[in-house]
């Protein structure tokens, strides 16, 4: 599974305005409200903010991944955004964040969840990814960079 497949123009959030985590996570779950039906987006929001309470998903080099899993979905869903301005995250580097990558899976497929988080990762480890999703303008533009940069990295 690839992460481009899992990001529409509903679930990417561009230059995206917040005042702190907790109104970022609360937009960055409202975002899959096109996805799921009401109870789900209830349940993934619990399960992110639960998944927060016990370490900050906060990675380093200005980029969190939030993520939970949740009993009541069937499938994975994500959300981007990318901030207008940097907030505090609590980051294991000390540092602002700028991008988020959300994403919530099924309790029943721990592995494929785990996969997923591990491909998110290793793409936004890249300096170079990170630089050209920050030039972006659109979210078709984004969704692109997300395409080209799987296509080059996993050969999809």
């Amino acid at each position: 599974m690839n992460i481009y497949s899992l990001l529409n123009d509903s679930t990417i959030l561009s230059n995206l305005k917040v005042q702190d985590k907790e109104d970022l996570l609360n937009q960055m779950v409202d975002a899959l409200s096109k996805e799921v039906d009401e109870n789900q987006l209830k349940d993934i929001r619990e399960s992110v903010f639960e998944r927060e309470e016990v370490m900050s998903t906060g990675v380093g080099k200005q980029l969190a991944i939030p993520h939970g899993k949740v009993k009541s979905i069937e499938k994975n869903y994500a959300s981007f955004a990318i901030l207008e301005e940097p907030i505090d995250y609590n980051s294991i580097d000390g540092e602002p964040v700028k991008m988020v990558f959300l994403l919530a899976g099924p309790e029943s497929k721990n592995s494929t969840h785990i996969k997923l988080l591990s491909r998110i990762s290793r793409l936004m480890n890249s300096s170079a990814f990170r630089d050209a999703l920050l030039e972006c303008n659109s979210t078709k533009e984004i969704l692109e960079t997300f395409n080209r940069e799987e296509e080059r990295y996993f050969g999809n």
